[in-house]
């Protein structure tokens, strides 16, 4: 999965901008090219964990059909840990067709994604370090 230099920004702004909270949303595009960063609120408000609202979540369905876009990553931060899937993160992640990306802002920025089938990590794609 490719992520432009523009919506990487994006991300660093949202996940600076949230914490200590984690940040979530979607990633959109096609053929592994992420063109869309689609923003959403993380209704547990927690530093340690996210959930989408269910509306946000049909909105974005929605939003991706109408634009003729595939969701190809679900995105969170880690405010105060490593780039890298929490047990929780692990056990939910239940969709083996989309990757999970995560931004770090733990020790410098860093952001990657992971293909997780039966909860394991399968693939992992640095996207970012600095």
């Amino acid at each position: 999965m490719h992520i432009t230099p523009e919506i990487i920004a994006e991300l660093i702004s949202q996940a600076r901008k949230d914490a200590p909270n984690e940040s979530c949303g979607y990633l959109m595009g096609n053929n592994g090219e992420v063109t869309h960063h689609y923003p959403m609120e993380n209704t547990d408000h927690s530093p340690e964990h996210f959930s989408f609202a269910p509306r946000e979540q049909f909105a974005a369905l929605r939003y991706a059909r109408d634009n003729g876009l595939q969701i190809l990553a679900n995105w969170h931060s880690h405010p105060a840990s490593p780039s890298r899937p929490s047990a929780e993160d692990l056990r939910l992640a239940n969709d083996p067709d989309i990757r999970y990306a995560i931004l770090s802002l733990h020790e410098g920025i860093h952001l990657n994604s992971f293909k997780i089938v039966n909860n394991k990590v399968v693939d992992k794609e640095i996207h970012y370090e600095g």
